[in-house]
């Protein structure tokens, strides 16, 4: 048989489910940032103020370096050695100068200022190592018109989101689905969309369903936020594999949905992490030019598991991107967020 969760019996060439497996895996989720401040520029209500607001934005985002913040980002990944990674807010940010918009066109911005999924795989491939793009979902995309000198002139900037799951080149993947979500963020210039990747892994022998999601933030948008999670859960409902869902969930313990997930059989494995030198895990937020001191606060970045029927789980899972050491040469966190990774065994 081709199923490595079967094997043959000699005697009748009928699949037999094996009594009891092991699936161990090591898991990453990080949301890395895109680099400024985009929401007070989609979500002022007057238009005079986007391109001096969008400029304000650019500047930020230079500051913030994504080239330097990768080098960290793939330093960490070089620590850990992943099986997956689940990466939010990975940005494509592109440029068109002169400025249509500014003048009511709509001629959408295509020369590239920074790839952020291309950023990171190079620095990835400079340690040496080697990940592929499992998946990918775009999700947001907006432009808007930015400010760029006194006289006046303008350019106009568009950012592109998504959510990317990369696997290590020894890790099989199939079966991939990406999905935008139905219930959508609308803001007077934008429609803020979000989505998953869902896709079936093999590590070794052993097959799981891996789900990475970036859920929409703000105490207002909680109605959003829940529609989101319970879309994605009743899509895996019919799910016959473990499933394991990283991501930047953006709900807390307390919160709604959090419950959601918790309620429809998934497992937080924060509070049975066997490493338990950190009990609050928390992963957000630093400030956002990532130059700041303060302590995280909260915990909002998950790795859950339905592990199918009776098991038992072993977790060891830590913060990343979290220590002083962490940070870049230049002293900027690698993302306004810590990531979390996680070794992760089901029997």
């Amino acid at each position: 048989s081709n199923d490595p969760d079967s094997i043959i019996d000699s005697n009748s060439d009928t699949p037999i489910s094996l009594a009891k497996k092991t699936i161990s895996t090591n898991v990453m989720t990080w949301n890395i940032y895109v680099g400024t401040d985009v929401g007070k520029v989609f979500s002022t209500s007057n238009p005079q103020e986007i391109p001096v607001l969008a400029a304000e934005a650019f500047q930020m985002l230079l500051a913030t370096n994504f080239y330097e913040r990768a080098d960290a980002i793939a330093d960490q990944i070089r620590k850990y050695e992943p099986d997956l990674i689940g990466l939010h807010e990975i940005s494509l940010w592109r440029i068109q100068s002169p400025s249509d918009a500014v003048l009511g066109g709509s001629i959408p911005a295509e020369d590239t200022l920074f790839d952020y999924l291309q950023i990171l795989l190079d620095a990835i491939e400079s340690r040496d190592m080697n990940y592929y793009v499992a998946g990918i979902i775009e999700n947001t995309d907006g432009e808007v018109p930015m400010l760029t000198s006194a006289t006046p002139t303008f350019d106009d900037i568009r950012l592109t989101d998504y959510d990317v799951v990369l696997a290590r080149d020894d890790v099989k993947t199939f079966d991939v689905q990406e999905v935008n979500f139905a219930a959508t963020l609308n803001t007077a210039f934008v429609e803020v969309k979000r989505g998953y990747v869902s896709l079936d892994a093999m590590v070794g022998d052993k097959k799981f369903r891996f789900v990475t999601t970036h859920l929409e933030s703000g105490d207002l948008a909680q109605p959003i936020r829940l529609a989101q999670a319970d879309e994605m859960i009743r899509n895996l409902t019919k799910e016959t594999k473990p499933v394991i869902v990283a991501g930047d969930l953006n709900t807390r313990p307390s919160d709604p949905t959090y419950q959601l997930f918790v309620n429809s059989g998934y497992q937080d494995i924060w509070p049975i992490n066997e490493l338990q030198d950190n009990p609050d895990g928390f992963t957000a937020y630093h400030s956002k030019d990532l130059l700041d001191s303060e302590p995280l606060s909260k915990r909002i970045d998950h790795v859950m598991i339905y592990p199918r029927g009776e098991a038992e789980i072993e977790i060891k899972a830590e913060l990343v991107g979290d220590e002083e050491a962490d940070r870049t040469v230049n002293g900027l966190w690698p993302s306004d967020h810590a990531g979390v990774v996680a070794e992760i065994k089901l029997k």
